[in-house]
Formats: C-alpha cells, sequence, structure tokens
C-alpha cells in the first residue's frame, strides 16, 4: 500500500479514540492536551495537515514539527513517547503523529501556569481526567494484588447504581451520604473489578453497573 492509499484509508476512519485530524500547530501547551489523552487511553494517531473534514490541506512549516516535540518532551510529564512520520499525497505533507499509551499513567500536559493535568480521550474528545482516573492510576502503579472484599457501605454503592442506573460522583455522594474522596476510591476499585463502568454524558462522567454485574448475587465479585 503506497502512502496515498494509506492516508485516505487513515482518513476514511474519521476522527474516533485513537484518531484525532489537526489542519495545523499553533499551541504546543495545547497539543500537549491531546498527546496527554492518548497515552493515558490506549494510544492514537494525529493526522497533521488535515482539516476536520477530512480534506488534506499540509503541513504549514517545519516549525509545526518542533512544536509536536516541544508538546511531547516540555509540556508531558512525564514526557510523551512520539513517533512522527511525513507522508506527502497531493503534492502535500501530512505529518503522523503516533502516540503510544503510557506504560505508567497518567501523562499530564502543563497549562500556562505551569500546572499539570491529565487527560483521557473520550470518543473524539479530550476529557480532563478526574479523581476517579487518577485513583485507578494510583492502584495500578502501586502494583498490588487487591482482594475485594464487600464491606456495608461498598454493598451500599452496589445497591443503589443497580436501583438508580448511572449517577454522576456529586449524585453518588449525595445519595450515600459519603465525601468524595471516599466515593472515588471505592469507585475506582469496582471499576478495576469490572463491576462499574464510567460513562461521558451531559459534559460530565457518570457510573453504573456493568451488564455482567447486575447478575452477582450479593456479596461476591
Amino acid at each position: 500500500m503506497d502512502a496515498t492509499d494509506y492516508l485516505h484509508e487513515l482518513i476514511a476512519e474519521g476522527e474516533h479514540l485513537h484518531q484525532d485530524f489537526k489542519f495545523a500547530i499553533s499551541d504546543a501547551r495545547k497539543i500537549a492536551r491531546s498527546l496527554s489523552a492518548f497515552a493515558n487511553t490506549g494510544g492514537g494517531r494525529l493526522l497533521v495537515g488535515v482539516k476536520d473534514n477530512g480534506r488534506i490541506a499540509g503541513v504549514r512549516s517545519e516549525e509545526e514539527m518542533y512544536m509536536i516535540e516541544a508538546a511531547a518532551s516540555l509540556y508531558c510529564r512525564p514526557a510523551a513517547e512520539i513517533h512522527t512520520y511525513i507522508y506527502k499525497v497531493e503534492g502535500k505533507d501530512v505529518l503522523v503523529v503516533e502516540i503510544p499509551e503510557h506504560a505508567v499513567k497518567p501523562v499530564c500536559a502543563v497549562d500556562e501556569e505551569g500546572k499539570a493535568w491529565a487527560y483521557v480521550r473520550v470518543a473524539d474528545e479530550n476529557i480532563l481526567a478526574n479523581a476517579v482516573h487518577l485513583n485507578i492510576w494510583k492502584h495500578e502503579r502501586q502494583e498490588t494484588e487487591v482482594v475485594m472484599t464487600y464491606t456495608e457501605q461498598e454493598q451500599r454503592l452496589l445497591d443503589v447504581l443497580g436501583q438508580r442506573g448511572a449517577l454522576s460522583l456529586n449524585q453518588c455522594s449525595k445519595v450515600m451520604g459519603t465525601d468524595r474522596r471516599s466515593l472515588c476510591q471505592l469507585l475506582a476499585d469496582f471499576i478495576r473489578f469490572g463491576l462499574v463502568e464510567q460513562v461521558f454524558t451531559g459534559h460530565r462522567f457518570h457510573y453504573r453497573l456493568r451488564t455482567s454485574a447486575t447478575d452477582l448475587p450479593p456479596g461476591e465479585p
């Protein structure tokens, strides 16, 4: 498959969980958010020089390559791993940036004030990670085996989600009468064990039982 066919095949996929189009790169800090999101969510690729509608505009200058490298090395903590390739299609250069999933999460993007924020990829958007994501990654870094033994509070959370469906973190906290910090740790454990899933609706994350979890008898993971 030649470069033209390969690029057209990628473009035909459109923007999705693991692919984003960028007409141009003018802000290294902003592009660091995309690198953070892909590195934290299974990896992905940027097609630079491609408009949102899939039309090939081409990379405007070598400066965009430097900005990608700056975004990865200077504005991502830890530095994001990237692989860059130039393809000439229709007489125009398209920059393809491959971002592997990072082994140790989170990869954060540094803003103008020097603060580091972690992002995740949801559909074709980069979304700020929340405290539940941070707890999941913290547990993954610890590399310790966790044995889930249901307490009354844990069973109640599963019951609430089973009865009420998808709830936001604030709604869970209010119904449960539990502080957000403890609730985030609980939800992170349940997500890791495949009992609960995060869904992004109405510009916020909600939590609901996974289908398989509804068939479990009380007290069994």
